[in-house]
């Protein structure tokens, strides 16, 4: 059953409401959104006009300043190119800056190993670009045993360890704002991500929300469907409809195909499952290792470039619903302590489709 309800008034002109078992659907003037939206602005409630910095220079320059509510930015790149690295100091940049608090859902690491990751960024981005005094993530849990052994055996605290202090320090002036989740295959479906976030609106009185998801093709469907793409299809739908129907910044890191991990130079093309990733995305950014992409005029005379090159990592803004796409920016990777360099640049190089070398 359903119910049309509609009143016309002079004052108040069409009111129109369709209520069914599946939910309601409310047409709306333009001139009420324009009502609404100036009684926004006199109160100065204009968050979702507010993008949320995601702490790399170059790439918040290109995409308007940062994320805004309701949009989502998928991250795509063959393994080992850092997508995991850039999603989490992405969420790490959010949550110090203070404007959002994060949700950051890892389906392939707990808690703890995304937190060994921070503790060795802080230490390397305290000190770059000589990265003096950085602890590597591999040594990052021998720092933590060694704080046990020293203490006997006796209540662990991470402060005492004079290497681990200062990324400690660092972790608690922001540590409130990021809320670390391991991805469950049977709890973490969309239904249940909208939950979490709908509860979070409730217990933080309205702060905003940024959500990440580590990677979306682990996402859960259940039942499950018969083919990927149709999986993927209803979770980066879902994923866009949290976004817009909750008002939330929304971060996906999605999985490359077969074609794209032999492909020279990996494009959004080249991700995992359907069609409709590039269709609902906002923003799509492709991480590619700048030695595998760089024209070869650019090295061919000077073996030592060539080699620096295996230092960055190049960011394509491959869509850009509010602005500028196709552009290229990059980044010096620091993988061992976890990071990126957020100051980056442009490529100034030309970049090539066709790999020039095979290690």
């Amino acid at each position: 059953m359903c119910a049309v309800e509609a009143d016309m008034s002079m004052s108040d002109g069409l009111r129109w409401r369709l209520d069914t078992a599946n939910g309601s659907m409310s047409p709306r003037s333009a001139l009420d959104v324009l009502v609404d939206l100036n009684d926004k602005i006199a109160s100065g409630n204009v968050t979702e006009y507010q993008p949320v910095p995601l702490g790399f220079t170059p790439l918040d320059k290109t995409i308007g300043g940062g994320l805004r509510p309701g949009e989502l930015l998928l991250i795509g790149g063959a393994q080992g190119t850092g997508k995991t690295t850039l999603a989490l100091q992405m969420a790490r940049n959010v949550a110090l800056g203070g404007q959002a608090n994060v949700l950051y859902i890892c389906f392939e690491h707990d808690e703890l190993y995304l937190l060994n990751r921070l503790l060795a960024l802080e230490s390397a981005l305290a000190h770059l670009p000589n990265r003096n005094g950085a602890i590597r993530i591999q040594d990052v849990r021998s720092e933590i045993v060694r704080t046990w052994m020293e203490d006997g055996g006796g209540r662990l605290n991470l402060a005492d360890n004079p290497r681990l202090r200062p990324s400690v320090e660092r972790i608690a002036r922001y540590g409130q704002n990021l809320f670390l989740l391991r991805g469950s295959q049977t709890a973490s479906t969309i239904d249940n991500i909208r939950k979490l976030v709908q509860q979070h609106r409730t217990l933080s009185k309205d702060r905003q929300l940024m959500v990440v998801i580590d990677y979306l093709q682990k996402v859960p469907q259940i039942p499950e469907p018969t083919t990927e793409t149709e999986k993927v299809t209803f979770i980066v739908n879902g994923l866009k409809d949290i976004a817009l129907s909750e008002d939330v910044p929304m971060v996906a890191i999605v999985a490359a195909d077969k074609e794209g991990l032999k492909a020279s130079r990996l494009r959004n093309f080249h991700l995992r499952g359907s069609s409709a990733i590039n269709y609902e995305a906002d923003i799509i950014l492709i991480l590619n290792e700048k030695y595998h992409i760089v024209a070869k005029v650019n090295i061919e005379f000077n073996p030592y470039q060539a080699q620096r090159f295996r230092d960055w990592v190049v960011v394509s803004v491959e869509k850009n619903r509010g602005g500028q796409d196709n552009v290229d920016v990059e980044f010096e990777k620091h993988f061992e302590y976890s990071c990126f360099d957020p100051s980056g640049r442009t490529v100034q190089e030309k970049l090539i489709e066709d790999r020039l070398y095979n290690d």
